[in-house]
């Protein structure tokens, strides 16, 4: 981790635009807002430009104060696109902007333009298997890398996905692993919220629900293991275009009444550390913000092999791990800890502790501070 240095008296805060897409729940949205109200303000005028700007985190920049530019950006190649590159053009101009990073698909747009209009520095992120997405999209953002001064991306597996997969150098791709708000995310012992008050025993997950995700695989380990603490309940938080098929399944294998299906809520944590073991089945994931918020309120965590996943949890000291798809071993995994309170336990302080030492989020913003000081200091834009 690269820590900033203090500026020195009298020196003006460097002005940086972050943009994103959308700045909803989304875990992208969430790391965007988090560096946004937690850097620097004595050393970085920060501000935030996406898409659509409503959303739980477009409220929260509001708030403290963090102005959101709108990008009305339907699609590249709508009427409006070409307003919205001659808005953006005039406000990097009229703010001076020193840096500009683009945390997901909107690089597309963002770097040409801040590339043309000679924007110092100007990074995209990789937050996401490439290989997932539409090969248009992959030869668009093939032509970005070439643009952009380096690709910042939150764990070593997306790394190696950068180097193997899309060829692309390795010094010019910059490691910042996610930070988690210890504020909010901590352990604690307190009543379950409703509607889990009263439930013995709390398996679930956290997450968007879509088709990667792979809840259906949770729903048939629940199944398998249901029988071994009575009136254990099965919580899923979060919304998306899986509900439908996700509440026809719980019914489909007998475990309607004891599942619980909670749309997406911006407090979360209430119901992280009322879960007993927090299982991710997800067939492709980066740095999970989800694992790791449910580690740092002292969950047992379960987690699939893919991605950074490995490098949160490791097996066996952290949480532990089974193969993506394997709904028998992810039900081997969650007999293990049901019959062994002390390995359940001993694993989820080990993971709070981890979380909050080596990942909360001052450490993430110090690093992610760091990169941009670096960066800007190789191009001649600081002294």
């Amino acid at each position: 981790m690269t820590a900033a240095p203090s500026p020195s008296k009298g020196v003006s805060p460097i002005p940086i635009l972050l943009t994103v897409r959308e700045l909803g729940s989304g875990g992208i949205e969430r790391d965007v807002a988090k560096l946004a109200l937690g850097i620097d303000q004595k050393r970085f005028t920060c501000y935030v430009a996406a898409y659509q700007p409503e959303g739980v985190r477009a409220d929260e920049l509001k708030a403290a104060g963090i102005p959101v530019i709108h990008l009305n950006v339907p699609s590249l190649k709508s009427p409006q696109a070409l307003g919205a590159a001659a808005r953006l053009s005039r406000f990097l101009l009229q703010k001076r902007i020193r840096l500009v990073h683009a945390w997901d698909a909107s690089a597309v747009f963002t770097a040409p333009l801040a590339r043309l209009l000679r924007v110092p520095v100007v990074l995209s992120s990789v937050l996401g298997d490439r290989r997932l997405i539409d090969l248009r999209s992959q030869r668009q953002f093939q032509s970005t890398d070439r643009l952009v001064d380096a690709i910042v991306v939150n764990c070593e597996a997306m790394r190696k996905h950068l180097i193997q997969d899309c060829s692309v150098a390795p010094d010019r791709i910059e490691l910042c692993y996610n930070g988690v708000n210890t504020v909010e995310f901590y352990p604690a012992e307190e009543p379950k919220p409703e509607p889990v008050s009263g439930a013995p025993f709390v398996i679930g997950a956290v997450c968007v629900l879509r088709v990667e995700k792979q809840l259906q695989l949770l729903q048939e380990a629940f199944a398998k293991i249901a029988a071994l603490i009575p009136d254990s309940k099965l919580l899923l938080v979060g919304s998306g275009p899986e509900l439908p098929k996700l509440q026809a399944n719980s019914a489909r294998l007998g475990i309607r009444d004891r599942s619980i299906f909670l749309p997406a809520v911006s407090a979360v944590a209430p119901f992280l550390r009322a879960m007993d073991i927090f299982v991710s089945c997800s067939s492709s994931e980066a740095f999970s913000n989800s694992i790791l918020e449910a580690m740092a309120c002292g969950c047992c965590v379960i987690g699939s092999r893919v991605g950074g996943t490995p490098e949160l949890i490791v097996d066996g000291e952290r949480g532990l791990l089974f193969e993506p798809g394997n709904a028998e071993e992810l039900a081997s995994k969650l007999t293990m800890l049901i019959r062994d309170p002390h390995m359940r336990k001993l694993l989820a302080a080990n993971a709070a502790e981890f979380a909050s030492h080596n990942l909360n989020m001052e450490r993430n913003v110090l690093c992610m501070s760091g990169i941009y000081e670096t960066m800007l200091r190789k191009k001649g834009a600081i002294q």
